[in-house]
């Protein structure tokens, strides 16, 4: 099924967002056949790829983050690149570097694993904070500067990086500034008793993975970013959104609170969700479940906060229970109301 879809009215309309979610449930469904259970986890992905954001997966390792990242490239026929991190890892080591050509008697550029669309950055937080900066810029602006050329990336480009949230033993805390570039941040989990059962029922039939055939493209999900793009948030939803931000700049035990730059992500996010949801128009609902997603790794706490076992998350959590939804009718937007 073909999603890529002109726009050209203000808001989509509800075919339009109609063939986009079942696109993507489909999308949904082929993941789900490779991995088990992790819908929630795949719809924030979902988010972040409609979004052009990029994710931070936090959690022990064996859960499925790697296999997640190739399930979904598969699903899309994307290009994918794992790079592992590592105390030695070099900025040309993701880039890429000049070598030279003995056939040609010249310099030729060999691109590094950061030209793929999907990249999995496994436990960024072993390499040094020089090797990390090298994502920022392939993060931000969708290219890479090597050797002074300028090089632009595909589209879409997601990186998902991993860190192990228990051990830090030889590694290098990731600087606010890198962590205010990861739209969402995102912990799998264990699996349930009956996910676990299923996981070992699969491994009877080898990598589900290699039979995973492409449900969508890099021009379907452009289109749908399009999409997303038109999705109606009325102003009451507006100023509930920026309610929310704004309240981690004054929530005691927070001692940096969201940037504008957090608005802008939760924002889009919440058009993307809703996009994914079905749904022409957001909800205060869409804002409360994205926010803690989104907020949360951009917060710093203070010293006492941290002393009192709190969490960036329960705070978010917290504060969300103090702002006043809105109650008037936020639904779909009427003829002639702007997005």
């Amino acid at each position: 099924m073909n999603v890529k879809l002109a726009v050209e009215a203000e808001n989509a309309t509800e075919g339009q967002i109609s063939t986009a979610a079942m696109s993507l449930q489909r999308l949904v469904a082929n993941v789900g056949r490779a991995v088990v259970g992790k819908s929630n986890a795949i719809e924030l992905l979902l988010v972040a790829l409609i979004c052009e954001g990029h994710v931070l997966l936090e959690d022990v390792p064996g859960v499925g983050k790697t296999l997640l990242a190739k399930a979904l490239a598969r699903s899309l026929g994307l290009s994918f690149r794992r790079v592992q991190f590592t105390p030695d890892l070099l900025p040309s080591d993701i880039t890429g570097s000049r070598i030279f050509n003995q056939r040609t008697a010249e310099f030729e550029f060999r691109p590094g694993p950061i030209f793929a669309q999907i990249i999995l950055a496994d436990e960024v937080n072993r390499a040094t904070p020089r090797t990390q900066s090298a994502l920022l810029e392939a993060m931000e602006e969708r290219q890479v500067t090597a050797d002074g050329e300028t090089m632009a990336l595909k589209r879409p480009f997601l990186v998902l990086a991993t860190q192990n949230p228990i051990e830090l033993e030889g590694t290098f805390p990731l600087p606010e500034a890198q962590l205010d570039r990861f739209l969402l941040q995102v912990n799998l989990g264990y699996p349930t008793v009956e996910e676990e059962e299923t996981i070992l029922l699969r491994l009877q039939d080898g990598d589900r993975t290699q039979d995973l055939e492409p449900v969508l493209g890099s021009e379907d999900i452009v289109g749908l970013a399009t999409v997303a793009s038109r999705v109606h948030i009325s102003d009451a939803v507006r100023t509930y959104l920026i309610s929310v931000v704004r309240a981690t700049r004054q929530r005691a035990g927070i001692a940096l609170g969201g940037s504008p730059r957090a608005t802008i992500a939760l924002f889009r996010a919440t058009r993307a969700l809703a996009c994914v949801r079905g749904r022409d128009y957001a909800l205060p609902d869409d804002i409360k479940y994205l926010a803690p997603f989104i907020l949360a790794h951009r917060l710093i706490l203070t010293s006492e906060a941290r002393v009192k076992g709190q969490t960036p998350r329960t705070l978010v959590s917290e504060l969300l229970n103090t702002i006043p939804v809105p109650v008037e009718e936020t639904g779909k937007p009427t003829a002639g109301t702007g997005g």
